[in-house]
Formats: structure tokens, sequence, C-alpha cells
């Protein structure tokens, strides 16, 4: 379970949706949410600063002082009822503070926004999200205004949140399957989540592959994905809950382009294997690296372009060093 979660804010309301979606997950574990504010000064006026300190020191401090009144308030608010909340106000560029937070605080989750409004003490939350994301050593959701994670839950639980969860064959893609798993269970507690397992194939160009080959990739694909969900419930891959509470589902696609495809499905839905047809999913979850080939991709890269192909929120999952190496001696 998330048991302590950052919820990174620059002052805006855009960037304060965050916290009742933090809020109902540290319900679930009895965790604590960070909030963290960094004062960000842009560097025409850090250069003024040389010029006059103690007039710019006397708003640096007001700056500091506005910040640490602000996130007290929060800690207070509606959405932090009977949350334990812990709070952290810093000075410098939002994304390393961001990191050096996660690391210091034993940080198992980050939920911010994607955007936001930019100013003096404001940030670009779109480009600070991306560089968190990429960097950052545990999971990372990354919340939309267009598409509220919790629009259509009951307030106490009880609904059912569903996570897409693209696949490529590569053992690092599946670590994205635990985190998607603790993150739906807690959201619909005490109702049950669901994961829907995917793999969208793109095949060679036309003339190149037969419909007989084309078939036999499709469905070695679909048994990929069967034998993956078997795997899940005989709990040899992590997916806490799995064998009572999530329902999973799995198929594969034929795509001309992997990121669109995993946007068109999550947000459209399509026929499902064993269960006939869904209406889409609620949030993505996915790994940020992982291996190239005839059906695997450059992780990384995808993941990207899935979030700005989609309007959902992103739960994106970045192994860690020990997992890669252990693929690359598994793999050879």
């Amino acid at each position: 379970m998330f048991q302590r979660i950052l919820v990174p804010l620059d002052g805006s309301a855009r960037a304060e949706q965050a916290l009742p979606v933090a809020a109902r997950l540290v319900h679930a574990s009895s965790g604590t949410i960070v909030l963290l504010r960094v004062v960000n000064f842009p560097n025409q006026f850090v250069s003024y600063v040389a010029l006059e300190p103690m007039a710019m020191q006397a708003v640096i401090d007001t700056q500091l002082e506005e910040a640490k009144n602000y996130l007290e308030n929060l800690a207070r608010s509606n959405d932090l009822i009977n949350v334990h909340a812990e709070t952290e106000v810093m000075v410098g560029q939002p994304a390393v503070n961001i990191l050096s937070v996660v690391d210091t605080r034993s940080i198992d989750l980050v939920v911010m926004c994607s955007h936001g409004y930019t100013g003096m003490t404001r940030w670009v939350l779109g480009s600070v999200a991306e560089k968190v994301a990429h960097h950052c050593s545990v999971p990372v959701l990354l919340l939309r205004e267009e598409k509220p994670l919790l629009a259509g839950l009951r307030p106490n639980g009880g609904s059912t949140l569903r996570a897409l969860i693209p696949l490529d064959g590569s053992v690092l893609a599946l670590t994205a399957i635990a985190p998607a798993a603790q993150l739906v269970a807690a959201v619909s507690a005490p109702g049950a989540g669901a994961l829907h397992l995917t793999q969208v194939v793109v095949m060679p160009g036309r003339g190149e592959i037969n419909h007989t080959e084309r078939e036999a990739i499709l469905q070695q694909a679909k048994q990929n994905l069967r034998a993956t969900v078997e795997e899940m419930r005989a709990g040899l891959i992590a997916a806490p809950g799995i064998d009572h509470k999530l329902s999973v589902t799995w198929s594969a696609t034929i795509g001309d382009d992997i990121a669109t495809g995993i946007a068109r499905m999550a947000e459209n839905g399509e026929d499902v294997e064993g269960v006939g047809v869904f209406e889409g999913c609620d949030v993505i979850a996915m790994a940020t690296h992982g291996y190239s080939g005839l059906q695997r991709w450059a992780v990384g890269s995808i993941t990207e372009r899935v979030l700005h192909a989609t309007r959902l929120p992103l739960l994106i999952v970045r192994p860690t060093d020990m997992r890669e190496k252990g693929h690359e001696t598994e793999t050879g």
C-alpha cells in the first residue's frame, strides 16, 4: 500500500485537485500525505537580488511565510479531514526539489496535476510533471483536469476504478501491475477494482506479412496476456488483492501506432477476452522503460507520447536499477 504520498503544489486551484485523490489513497493505508510547496523565483529576480539584497530578502521571506501558511491551511481543509499531513516549504527548482523530497522523506507515490499556471512563484506544471515522472524512483500519478480520477465514484468508496495496463512482452513492463493494483484497490474500496491488460500489435508494412502470419502474431500476443493473468492469479506476479478483490480482463489489438492505440483503447474500450465489451478505463498505468523488438517498444518514449495523446490520468512507474539488471541477466 502507499504509506507516504507526496503532493507537490504551486498555489493554484488546479494543482490542489490532487488532494482528494491522495486523501482517498492514504485513508486506505492509514498513511501520511506530505504537502510540498517549492517557491520558485525567475532568473531575472535572482539577478536583482544581487543588486538589492536586503530589499529582495524581505520579498523572499514574505513568499516563504505565505507558502507555509498556505500549506498549513490546506492541511486543515475539508479535503484532508482525518488525514495525517506533513508540510514542507523549499526554495529552488520545483522538479529538483520534488525528487529530493521523494528520496529524503521515504515517499511511496507522487500525486500531481500535469498542467498548471505560470507566474513568479507558480510552475509550468506540465514540464515539471514530466521531469518528475521521467526521473522519479517511485510511481507518479499524473492527474488531468479534463478527466478527474474520482469523477463518477462515490465519495466513501465502493465504486469500481478500472486501470488499463499496456504490456509489450518485456519483464520491465510488468512492473506497472503492482502499483496499478494498489491504486485501483484503494480508490475502489470497499468495492472491487478492475485491471485490463492489453498489447497493441503494430504489424509490418503491407505485403511483408500474410494473413496467416498476422493472425499468428496476434494470437501469440493474446496467449502471452492470458499467461500473465494466470501468473498474477497464482501470485507469481505481484498484484496485491488480485485473488479476491480485483477483476482482470485482457485483450490484444492491431494498430498503426502504439501510443494512439493505447489511448484509444483506454478511452473508448473494445471487445475483451472472455467478457464481451468494456467501456474504457479511468486511468492508464505504464512502466517507463522497456526493450525494442518486433512487438516490444521503447517504453519511455511511448509513455511520453501516451501522456500527450490521452486526457486520462496516467500512473507512471519507473523500474528500479535492480529490476533492470535482473531483466538484462534474465534475457541475456
